[in-house]
């Protein structure tokens, strides 16, 4: 960083992560493709599944029995749940906290990579994959159960007004009342991601444990949620055009294939256009993460200088007034290393002396006194 750090604008925030992002787009776009790579290979082999299984079970020569489809319905959603939400868990944690490494350096003007990202925070694997678990625990968690739990307590009031005789009545009060909570699950949901918002760039930066961050950031964030959810709604719209203009040609390419209209063909086409268009979705997350981590980077900062003068003490690390603070010591890799072996040490040569070993009756010689010294 040239320029010595100060309060920025939205504008300027905004400016800076455009100028990052461009200065270092291989890099970080690199980073965020990795993961974006393996769950476009899960989601694939889903849903290839879902076209053999549909094309099988439409077939008039070999229709899948019910009993059948509901045992390869059971097995698709076990092996989602115990596979596929922990890839998707540990590989998007691993690559927002390398997103954050790589923006925090070069906001330093220095040249990551994408190994020496991976590489360093592969050392505190643990800690960020507990931080997003947090993370999606406070945020999506937490109002996907309490939905769940409305929508059982609501089906168990029904049953009773209706056999109490309320009718169409208590239906309504329910349904109000239903809106009414989802709504305010919603304003919970949006208000939780703006308080966690700057977790992984304060942990990324401090070295601190998960439930750490968690509360620098709420601390962070306060005074500038507004800022920040205007970001996400620009980040919102930015995802949205470049949606359209994938989408757009892939549409106009798959209708001007021949034949791709008839009958024999367009189960295929449509298949292909699918496959494509998820293709293009998972594409524009490569290419919109690195935005946000950059992004909240700068947040994190910004809102340093604004609460704790982090440009004073900036300027005085520079001029060599202060030390920096110590980093704390690297944290324990997921596999501990294997320890080299010892090797004995060689017995001394018959020729050579053994040392001597201090004992009891070993003689001590005194330096001489100095002169005038009583002896």
């Amino acid at each position: 960083m040239n320029d010595p750090p100060r309060p920025s604008s939205l504008g300027e925030i905004l400016d800076r992560t455009a100028h990052v992002y461009r200065s270092r787009f291989l890099v970080l776009f690199g980073i965020a493709a990795v993961p974006t790579a393996v769950i476009l290979v899960v989601a694939s082999g889903i849903f290839l599944f879902f076209a053999w299984f549909g094309s099988t079970g439409s077939g008039s020569t070999a229709p899948v029995p019910s009993g059948e489809a509901g045992f390869y319905a059971g097995v698709l959603l076990v092996a989602i749940g115990l596979l596929v939400l922990p890839i998707f868990l540990v590989v998007t944690a691993l690559a927002s906290a390398a997103i954050n490494h790589a923006a925090n350096r070069a906001w330093l003007d220095e040249k990551p990579t994408i190994r020496e990202a991976y590489k360093t925070i592969w050392h505190r694997g643990w800690r960020y994959i507990g931080l997003y678990s947090l993370q999606a625990l406070l945020i999506g968690a937490v109002p996907l159960a309490a939905w769940i739990l409305l929508l059982a307590v609501s089906a168990g009031a029904a049953a009773v007004a209706k056999s109490a005789g309320m009718g169409a009545s208590g239906g309504a009060l329910f349904g109000i009342l239903a809106f009414l909570v989802f709504f305010g699950l919603l304003a919970y949901f949006f208000w939780m991601l703006l308080r966690l918002s700057l977790a992984f760039p304060a942990c990324v930066v401090e070295q601190i444990r998960p439930w750490a961050a968690i509360k620098r950031s709420i601390r962070l964030t306060h005074g500038s949620r507004g800022r920040i959810f205007l970001l996400y709604l620009l980040g919102t719209a930015l995802n949205y055009l470049l949606s359209i203009i994938i989408t757009i040609p892939v549409i106009i390419a798959t209708a001007l294939i021949p034949g791709a209209n008839s009958p024999q063909h367009q189960q295929t086409a449509g298949m292909v256009m699918l496959f494509t268009l998820y293709g293009s979705i998972f594409a524009i997350q490569a290419v919109t993460r690195p935005v946000y981590g950059v992004a909240f980077l700068l947040f994190y900062y910004d809102q340093r200088i604004r609460q704790e003068g982090f440009d004073i003490e900036w300027m005085m690390q520079q001029a060599g007034l202060i030390v920096p603070a110590a980093a704390q010591p690297d944290a324990a890799p997921w596999l501990p290393p294997i320890a080299p072996e010892t090797e004995a040490p060689e017995p001394p040569h018959p020729s050579e002396p053994e040392p001597q070993q201090g004992g009891e009756n070993q003689q001590i010689i005194h330096p001489p006194p100095a002169p005038g010294e009583p002896v």
